[in-house]
């Protein structure tokens, strides 16, 4: 290269965002508001914000069956309006539900209505079905592609807590196997209409769910036979049981289409599956983004080296990919513990990307 010539200008490609499910009593319009403002306060150039499912219902006066959610178009506006981005939906809640009703837990009735927490367990897994119907045929118009959410406990309570109680399987009975089978029917019509839209529903890899750890999310794509729309969303917070974040990223590395930011600290010494319901006194408390154990740099790098950025961007036809926070913090405020997390994001997290190796510009210089 001459001393005339210059390198093209290395490109920024990833973005704050915020998960909205923490901040429902806003609302949609009140959960935009703020995210406006904390991209004014802190000069953040580009911010995002991935709703709930719940921020984009209509009052429940105005809710029919076939008519849950607000118009696509008005969604849209308020995005516009707030100078955010729409980075995905997050429908963690729903997903629960449906492959959780069989078991009738009660741990599904803060996400359904009272009338729906009634019905029989076939009839909450019907009337969820439809709504997540509902739900991915307005992300499609939204021109969302990716949808965070994380399966429920479709191979029952004894698996759910990672210990073999009845050994999962006897004389009679094969809990795993059965699993599996129930996995892939309780899922198969919300898949199938998932990838006629081209939907990918990115699970996210948490204890006492359909998937714990990278292995058995690589059991759900294998029983699903490779079904494109099984994929994983990231978040390094819920490994804090032996497998470490960046592993894991390894582990589902082609699968990883969406991610959400936390951290994490474990108490040495206490008891991470102890029985108690306060996070301020649990083993394992999720933090404000710097104070945690994981090294989050590290952990965007692992996820930009196994393509994360590319795909998102590839999918969401977009030119930048969203870090997404979320505001789970045992003692800091949720505002304040969005806001400094957003602002962590922006200015420790968002770099620009490398467009070669460091090495290329060590020899002579070229003639």
């Amino acid at each position: 290269m001459s001393a005339t010539e210059t390198s093209p200008e290395p490109k920024v490609r990833t973005f704050p965002a915020l998960e909205g499910a923490q901040h429902g009593p806003k609302g949609l319009h009140g959960f935009l508001q703020f995210l406006s403002k904390v991209k004014d306060k802190h000069n953040i150039p580009v911010i995002g914000g991935q709703p709930s499912n719940f921020m984009l219902e209509l009052p429940k006066s105005e809710q029919t069956r076939r008519k849950i959610f607000r118009p696509a178009k008005e969604i849209t506006h308020e995005f516009w309006d707030a100078n955010v981005r729409l980075v995905g939906v997050s429908a963690h809640c729903p997903f629960w539900v449906l492959l959780t009703a069989w078991t009738e837990s009660p741990t599904i009735r803060p996400f359904i209505s009272a009338n729906v927490a009634k019905m029989a367990p076939d009839k909450i897994f019907k009337w969820v079905e439809e709504y997540l119907m509902r739900l991915l045929d307005l992300c499609a118009e939204l021109g969302v592609k990716i949808v965070p959410m994380f399966w429920g406990v479709a191979f029952g309570w004894e698996l759910a807590t990672g210990y073999p109680w009845g050994f999962w399987s006897g004389t009679d009975y094969d809990l795993l196997k059965e699993g599996e089978e129930r996995f892939v029917k309780m899922t198969a019509r919300i898949r199938a209409h998932a990838c006629a839209l081209g939907i990918f529903l990115g699970h996210e890899i948490h204890p006492g769910t359909a998937a714990m750890c990278a292995k058995d999310f690589n059991r759900l794509v294998k029983i699903c036979d490779g079904d494109p729309c099984v994929v994983s969303n990231n978040d390094g917070s819920h490994c804090w049981e032996g497998e470490d974040n960046l592993t894991r990223i390894v582990k589902v590395g082609d699968r990883t289409y969406a991610t959400h930011i936390k951290n994490i600290r474990t108490k040495p010494g206490f008891p991470l599956r102890s029985m108690v319901p306060d996070f301020p006194n649990r083993a394992m408390q999720f933090t404000d983004l710097p104070s945690g154990e994981h090294n989050l740099v590290r952990e965007v790098e692992t996820l930009i080296h196994f393509g994360y950025v590319e795909r998102y961007c590839r999918v969401m036809n977009t030119d930048m990919a969203p870090l997404v926070g979320e505001a789970e913090s045992a003692f800091r405020d949720l505002d304040d513990t969005s806001a400094n997390g957003l602002a962590y994001i922006q200015n420790e997290l968002c770099w620009p990307l490398a467009a070669g190796s460091f090495e290329d510009g060590m020899g002579a210089e070229k003639k």
